[in-house]
């Protein structure tokens, strides 16, 4: 089992940066496809972005290719997520998760078992 913690959100303005990161509990972190979440108010949660258990492959949304990038250091249980250029439209709660299924990166909700609690992020305009 894994249990994951969020950090790094916070107020920023449009065009500024923020770098979340997600701590994860257990010896088997490095087996796990990694997936950071948001969830905005009366929106459907959405994967922003994915990463395999090695790193070597990644996953980006539409709305975040070219601003954001998702790293991990399976040396310390650790999953991270750059985000630049913010805009008021990625204001949401943040969201990392871990999926058992295989080792390549997951986009869909159902497919990820563990989640940690959410970090905000609101961009002022």
């Amino acid at each position: 089992q894994v249990q994951l913690a969020e950090s790094g959100g916070g107020l920023v303005q449009a065009g500024g940066s923020l770098r979340l990161s997600c701590a994860g509990s257990g010896r088997t972190f490095s087996r796990y496809a990694m997936g950071w979440f948001r969830q905005a108010p009366g929106k459907e949660r959405e994967c922003v972005a994915a990463i395999s258990w090695s790193g070597s492959t990644t996953y980006y949304a539409d709305s975040a290719k070219g601003r954001f990038t998702i790293s991990r250091d399976n040396d310390k249980n650790t999953v991270f997520l750059q985000m630049k250029n913010l805009k008021p439209e990625d204001t949401a709660v943040y969201y990392c998760a871990a999926s058992k299924s295989g080792t390549t990166w997951r986009t869909n909700s159902w497919e990820y078992d563990y989640w940690g609690q959410g970090t905000q992020v609101t961009v002022s305009s």
